[in-house]
């Protein structure tokens, strides 16, 4: 099962795996536009439940430009996570380049009200040589 991602990373009794795809049906390469879905999975391997309260993003893209993504929740859920459970949800990312990056954290509650974060692996993104353009 853990094949499907290629990045993980673990803190606070929270693993997140993450898998990205460049999608050439979404992108226009053309008007200098380039898409990726990413699929993550959020594993709670602590032992007590949490609440993914709100995300951070720090996108990067192939000319260094940063755009930080902060939010609710993930895909309008904030999902409660009981020990040995996972969440999965897929996102998108558009970008002005043909690579880039994304990485940042969760930011969970525990039943006692008390906040902690989890990382998000760094990870590519990456179009194939034949969608660079120009």
């Amino acid at each position: 099962m853990d094949q499907l991602f290629d990045h993980a990373a673990s803190s606070n009794g929270i693993i997140v795996r993450v898998s990205a795809s460049y999608l050439p049906e979404q992108s226009q390469v053309s008007e200098g536009r380039w898409f990726w879905a990413y699929h993550i999975r959020i594993e709670n391997v602590g032992d007590e439940p949490a609440q993914l309260i709100s995300r951070h993003w720090r996108i990067t893209d192939a000319l260094g430009r940063v755009s930080l993504i902060d939010g609710d929740g993930v895909v309008g859920e904030q999902p409660l996570l009981q020990p040995g459970q996972s969440h999965d949800y897929v996102s998108g990312c558009p970008l002005e380049t043909s690579c880039g990056s994304m990485e940042g954290h969760y930011t969970f509650r525990r039943a006692d009200g008390s906040l902690f974060e989890a990382a998000i692996p760094f990870f590519p993104l990456e179009a194939p040589a034949t969608a660079r353009g120009n």
